[in-house]
């Protein structure tokens, strides 16, 4: 499958990294690059070997800098609905896909950056990242996602601070409240998101997928039925070959083979 404005490819078996890819127009989000992103989610949900998906930016300066406003500008009332409906499906895909999806994010991440990046399962940030949620400036809300995603991340009153003053925080802030897992500095973004891709892809990949599903799924259940679901993943995995794999080489001490079965 060729992409118009982003990069897919296999970095490593199982790593797929993602890139959107129009560092002219600081990676913003238009029409064609939302549904371009939509099918590369398809694409990687479709592969049954994939195992992590790393999601980031082309160019030194912008993860993504927000939506293209120069495309937005113009559009109608129902232009606009169709257009966050168009945003808010593209997160949620991202979102959904069966195994962990990190986003690798230097320079700005704001409007639908930010959203773009809280879709993922995580957020490493390189030291020089820039997060927000500016849209209130252009006289609009979020849009896809902002408002109830960084409400989840860092509670009402700092996401609603963060959109509704359009202020703009560093990577080290973004840590201190949640919104991003881990800060590294910026010539090592990659490195380090390839060495967590490649401790889980060393990992049972069912497992993962079903540990996934249980939190995701389960942070929307009462914690009664929460819990009654991870016990279902978990009698799941006992029916796989990969359960017995990994129990047998841990009792020989040895490194266990997966094989996704």
């Amino acid at each position: 499958m060729t992409y118009q404005n982003l990069l897919l490819e296999q970095a490593e078996p199982g790593i797929y990294l993602l890139s959107v890819n129009r560092p002219k127009a600081l990676n913003a989000l238009n029409a064609a690059t939302l549904e371009e992103l939509q099918r590369a989610a398809a694409q990687v949900a479709a592969d049954a070997a994939a195992r992590v998906l790393l999601v980031t930016g082309a160019g030194d300066k912008a993860f993504v800098a927000g939506a293209d406003i120069s495309e937005m500008q113009s559009l109608t009332a129902d232009q606009a609905r169709a257009f966050s409906e168009k945003g808010m499906q593209v997160m949620a895909a991202l979102e959904a896909l069966p195994v962990p999806v990190i986003a690798l994010v230097h320079g700005y991440a704001l409007g639908g950056g930010c959203e773009l990046a809280m879709a993922c399962d995580w957020i490493v940030a390189s030291d020089r990242a820039v997060f927000g949620q500016p849209e209130v400036n252009l006289g609009i809300p979020p849009g896809f996602g902002g408002t109830q995603r960084l409400t989840r991340l860092v509670g009402r009153a700092r996401a609603l601070e963060l959109i509704t003053t359009a202020r703009q925080i560093k990577a080290e802030e973004a840590l201190a409240i949640g919104l991003v897992t881990r800060v590294v500095p910026a010539t090592e973004l990659r490195s380090a998101g390839m060495d967590m891709a490649r401790m889980i892809a060393a990992k049972g990949p069912l497992a993962v997928r079903l540990a996934k599903q249980a939190v995701q799924r389960g942070q929307n259940l009462e914690l009664s039925q929460a819990c009654a679901y991870e016990t279902a993943q978990f009698a799941l995995a006992f029916a796989t070959a990969d359960q017995r794999e990994g129990m047998q080489a841990f009792l020989n001490k040895r490194t266990a083979q997966f094989n996704g079965r």
